[in-house]
């Protein structure tokens, strides 16, 4: 009986919800129907699409079918988050077709780069992204860090400059085989090694040029090709290594982890502002951004020459590497527990993707329309070249000369690729963090070397 009596009182409720739901729905078509005849554009009139709307049903469609996408296991190797990437830049060439006149898909159309949807993804949410990602790397490989340095500081310097070197000569081949210039080539090189730092070094030193605006187009064309190439390439070869090497992954984990190995005793009764260290990580990025705004100048020219700077993620790599080291400052604990870390990776990293992404869908559909298909076709091939050489290179010279265990070499590799997306996926399948610390250790280094490279190819080879 008194089953009965409560799946009455939920029946009536629903009838009740019904009943309010179908007025309003009436109310709204009623006000539409009477302010225009022909009732065209009703459902534009019931739906309020304004850019916060648009901005987050975007985000969240990118995020849901971006890691769909990812869970696609083939043979033990899948995208996992660089699913999002595809899918983001999907989204962006769809949202340039031309249904601005469409009732409510109409508030989806992005006509170019200039949208201010198109802005938040590339500035706030992509930067966001990679303080978060490269933050969370910095805590985790912190502890370890200045150790593994120590140890293996010419291997990573070596490393990190071959590889860059490796990608250089590529691109100055194509350079010299092509005419279109060390302006498109150097977009292409610093888009098939993911560097946002290279790219804005080469716009740059372009700047001051009469033709700046065409220069500019040229690289930024050139690094809209070879980006995603650059992310879904060094993503796949971390994962295609160790199956063509038919490498044993438990005894490399073991190998990682005995070269990692380190104990360390933290004073006790260390005080702790809250138990999930968002304090410390958010001093920690405060410093690396301040850090990473550095910049010094690389010629007699000063401040109005070309110039240099860790930028935003190098500057927060440091630091939060440094605090991650040190784990307290006096009595204060400036440690981040591994649950933290290990949530605010995999989110910065989504987030990072998410924009690259969808601003990438948007840029190649706006540069590809401007400049036409031949040069798309050239720098895709020149683009895969400076991806997949400098990889190989690294690992041969890793793994067989200097014989470092397979995990170190490959986080190394995706360290000198400066391949954020790419250590993701290493983590993932190497079923470890420890491979953060070879990505830490080379990843400054090609920093500062692709950033050079990007600038000396334009003003030497012009």
């Amino acid at each position: 009986m008194k089953n009965s009596n409560n799946n009455s009182k939920k029946l009536l409720w629903v009838g009740l919800a019904l009943i309010i739901v179908v007025a309003i729905a009436a109310w709204c078509v009623f006000n539409v129907t009477a302010g225009d005849e022909q009732g065209i554009y009703g459902s534009a009139h019931i739906f309020n699409f304004n850019n916060t709307f648009v901005l987050f049903t975007l985000m969240f469609v990118i995020v849901a079918f971006g890691y769909l996408l990812g869970a696609i296991d083939i043979k033990g190797v899948s995208l996992g988050t660089a699913g999002v990437f595809l899918v983001a830049i999907l989204v962006g060439w769809l949202c340039t077709l031309d249904f601005a006149d469409v009732p409510l898909l109409g508030k989806f159309h992005i006509a170019g780069e200039s949208s201010s949807i198109v802005s938040t993804f590339k500035s706030t949410i992509q930067n966001t992204g990679l303080i978060l990602f490269v933050g969370s790397v910095g805590f985790i490989a912190g502890p370890n860090f200045f150790k593994d340095l120590a140890k293996n500081f010419k291997t990573y310097i070596v490393l990190g400059v071959v590889i860059i070197l490796s990608g250089t000569a590529v691109a100055v081949i194509c350079t010299l085989l092509t005419d279109y210039g060390p302006e498109f080539w150097s977009g292409v090189i610093s888009g098939a090694l993911t560097s946002t730092p290279g790219f804005s070094a080469a716009k740059d030193v372009v700047a001051a040029q009469p033709n700046a605006s065409d220069l500019e187009a040229l690289i930024t064309l050139g690094h809209a090709i070879a980006y995603p190439f650059g992310v879904i390439g060094v993503v796949l070869f971390v994962q295609l290594m160790p199956k063509f090497l038919k490498a044993d992954m438990d005894k490399e984990r073991e190998a990682l982890k005995a070269d990692n190995k380190e104990e360390r005793k933290l004073p006790e009764k260390l005080f702790k502002c809250e138990d999930l260290g968002l304090v410390p990580f958010a001093l920690a990025v405060i410093s690396g951004l301040a850090v990473g705004s550095i910049t010094i100048p690389l010629s007699a020219a000063g401040y109005d020459g070309p110039c240099f700077s860790l930028g935003t993620t190098g500057g927060v790599l440091i630091m939060c590497l440094v605090f991650g080291h040190f784990g307290h400052f006096g009595k204060l604990s400036l440690e981040v527990p591994h649950t933290t870390t290990k949530v605010l990776r995999e989110f910065g990293l989504m987030m990072f993707l998410l924009g690259a992404g969808f601003h990438g869908g948007v840029a190649l559909v706006e540069q590809v329309s401007k400049f036409g298909g031949a040069i798309v076709a050239w720098g895709f091939i020149g683009g895969a070249l400076m991806t997949i050489v400098p990889m190989l290179v690294g690992l041969f010279l890793a793994k067989f000369l200097m014989k470092l265990p397979l995990l170190n070499s490959l986080g190394s590799i995706t360290g000198g690729m400066t391949s954020t997306p790419a250590l993701g996926a290493l983590i993932k399948s190497a079923k470890t963090d420890d491979v953060a610390g070879a990505y830490a250790s080379t990843y400054p280094i090609a920093l500062v070397l692709i950033v050079l490279a990007c600038q000396l190819m334009i003003t030497l080879m012009r």
